[in-house]
């Protein structure tokens, strides 16, 4: 078996630490709810004996073999240069098939992308309202302000989004590091209430409560889930610190607080039925109440970070492999090119967590809601990992049959019991996964159509270089020429209006096409190439890693060893600027077309993502009806 090479980091305890706060933030919050809600739906039990310790062995080995075995042992392995998170596993699926864009493999990353945005509003949403709801623990009849103390720390969230992470995310690990150890403790302080609690190491007793409960073991289920709910993060963000980090941290620092926690609040239960309504901030003492609902509050905080910056990356990496449209990216950090802040995003994000939390009002009625985007995305990056291991990897099918189908089984089940609740909430992740689907689907699709229309329509480039080549009716003036373009086979529309309408042609003209590669970073020696065409013409590929914000002018001045040489000052860029008709030509179906249009005209103006300068950049006009 062999994986690829992992790009070396430097194993330190201060990357451990710092993990802590991002990659952990949303499971290490994950108990505050998941016993509470499990109980819940187990309430026609009683909360007999069997049905307390058969929910928390449910909640102990749903961890294990979904985030140890899975995540942690087998996912953590299949980076991409480093690089984790849905799209990287369609990334390296891509270049395992060949590199050929298969329509069903983007398909599937948009399925995952979108889900995994469903699950960015809902995560801070959830979290925040769960912490806050503690103060009514020490302050009765402090419900009614529960909402609006929610709703003021979420805005405040998203309002300094702006100005970056790096400074406050020195406080997350070390805050995330007394979360654990405070969970730790308090849980570890509880098992002695009731030894009974020790049986749920025991698998059995999982078994036992689903084979005696049935199809009625369907809602716990669902409510079982939420305890793996951050899991997707340990993949995601394992760009950021290493592999071996973030494996450390879980065997270490995060896996056994969980299961002293779960198994503390059981006991608890056991012994103390009536705790059962909020068995977490329960376990401490009265007077330790208020600093456990602020320190709680503080890590659901952390959190809701890390998940938005995960979204931030997410929609970055969708830009790069083209099934967005160009979206304006601020980079919010000198020294780490992972911290970036999308405005637009952002807005979106925050309109969608404020009508969760006014929707639901409580992270009871909210839990509904929760679940089935994340199942979905783990699903799905299961079936990419298939992918990865047989032909990336070249496992035998036995052999990958032996690993996965089991954890897929557990995977269906646990969508197919948070499927249940979709009319009592779950249909909200869903719906705007298809809308996120439809709008990256038809952006996909009209970015083709319109690439088709536009070849159709196009001269050949060598054509059109070895007449001009040997034209002396054109003026030749001194100077370097770059023009964009998505096909450098054909003489960009830019280059054919600027000899229609100037009759000018430069010393030196460049036709660059800006390619996205199918690994996060690409090596300097591997950016640029070029091919000479005829007598002062030239094809360049401009290559970026999905995880790079490309920037034209610095990739085409370090050319400088390859003979080209590029004098800012002397170099002109020439753009097409595009006015899109919708039913002219009928290429795509009218609702789609206007889709389509809404959303290239959105797109950030390619000055700015392409980091050109402003006072060297020529556009001219082209219509297309689509």
């Amino acid at each position: 078996m062999s994986t690829d090479t992992h790009h070396p980091q430097k194993f330190s305890a201060g990357l451990t630490l710092a993990c802590l706060g991002v990659v952990y933030g949303d499971i290490g919050t994950s108990p505050l709810y998941a016993l509470r809600e499990s109980l819940v739906h187990a309430h026609e039990e009683g909360l007999a004996e069997t049905a307390v310790i058969g929910i928390v062995s449910l909640l102990f080995w749903t961890v294990m073999l979904i985030v140890t075995l899975k995540y942690v042992i087998l996912i953590l392995r299949a980076d991409n240069k480093g690089e984790g998170g849905t799209l990287s596993l369609v990334a390296k699926a891509q270049g395992a098939l060949g590199g050929q864009r298969s329509w069903w493999l983007y398909l599937t990353g948009i399925i995952g992308v979108s889900l995994f945005f469903g699950d960015s509003m809902i995560t801070p949403a959830i979290s925040v309202l769960s912490a806050v709801e503690g103060l009514d623990l020490v302050t009765p009849g402090f419900a009614p302000y529960v909402v609006p103390l929610t709703l003021a720390i979420v805005m405040v969230l998203f309002a300094v989004q702006r100005s970056g992470t790096e400074a406050v995310s020195r406080l997350f690990g070390p805050v995330m590091l007394i979360w654990f150890g405070t969970m730790g403790i308090l849980g570890a302080s509880h098992i002695a209430d009731d030894g009974r609690i020790l049986g749920a190491l025991n698998p059995w007793r999982a078994l036992d409560f689903l084979i005696h409960n049935g199809f009625g073991a369907l809602p716990v289920l669902g409510s079982v889930f939420l305890a793996v709910t951050g899991a997707e993060a340990l993949y995601a963000d394992m760009g950021h610190f290493g592999r071996k980090p973030v494996r450390v941290a879980w065997t270490v620092v995060v896996f056994p607080a969980l299961a002293l926690a779960y198994l503390g609040q059981g006991a608890m239960v056991l012994s103390h039925p009536e705790t059962a309504a909020n068995p977490f901030f329960l376990m401490a003492p009265s007077w330790f109440t208020l600093p456990l609902v602020l320190l709680a509050t503080l890590a659901t905080v952390i959190a809701s970070q890390a998940v938005i910056s995960g979204a931030f990356s997410v929609a970055a990496q969708a830009v790069q492999l083209g099934i967005l449209p160009r979206l304006e990216i601020h980079h919010t950090s000198d020294t780490q090119a992972g911290q970036i802040y999308l405005p637009r995003v952002n807005t979106l994000l925050m309109i969608g967590v404020v009508a969760l939390v006014i929707g639901f009002g409580s992270s009871e009625a909210l839990a509904n809601a929760y679940g089935i985007a994340v199942t979905g995305d783990m699903v799905i990056t299961s079936v990419l990992a298939v992918v990865v291991f047989r032909f990336a990897w070249g496992w035998r099918w036995s052999l990958i049959a032996l690993i996965m189908v089991p954890v897929l089984a557990v995977e269906l089940i646990f969508f197919y019991a948070n499927a249940m609740k979709i009319f009592d909430g779950g249909w909200i992740p869903l719906a705007f996964a298809a809308m996120a689907i439809t709008t990256m689907v038809v952006w996909l699709r009209g970015s083709v159509i319109v690439q088709k229309k536009l070849f159709s329509e196009a001269v050949p480039l060598e054509v059109l270089a070895q007449r001009l080549a040997a034209s002396e009716s054109l003026l030749h003036v001194p100077g370097t020429a770059v023009f964009l373009t998505a096909d450098p086979t054909v003489a960009p529309p830019a280059l054919t209006h600027n000899l229609k309408h100037n009759r000018v042609l430069h010393e030196r003209n460049y036709v660059v096409k800006i390619e996205s590669a199918t690994t996060p970073f690409v090596e300097p020696d591997q950016r640029v190439r070029f091919e000479q065409v005829a007598p002062g013409f030239w094809r360049v590929w401009l290559r970026f890693g999905y995880m790079e914000q490309p920037n034209v002018p610095k990739a085409l001045a370090e050319s400088r060893a390859k003979g080209h040489k590029f004098d800012i000052m002397q170099t002109s860029y020439f753009l097409n600027r595009r006015n899109l008709r919708v039913g002219k030509a009928r290429l795509m179906p009218k609702w789609a077309a206007r889709l389509y249009v809404t959303l290239y005209k959105s797109a950030s103006e390619p000055t700015n993502f392409y980091r050109l300068p402003s006072n060297r950049v020529i556009e001219l006009g082209q219509q297309i009806n689509i």
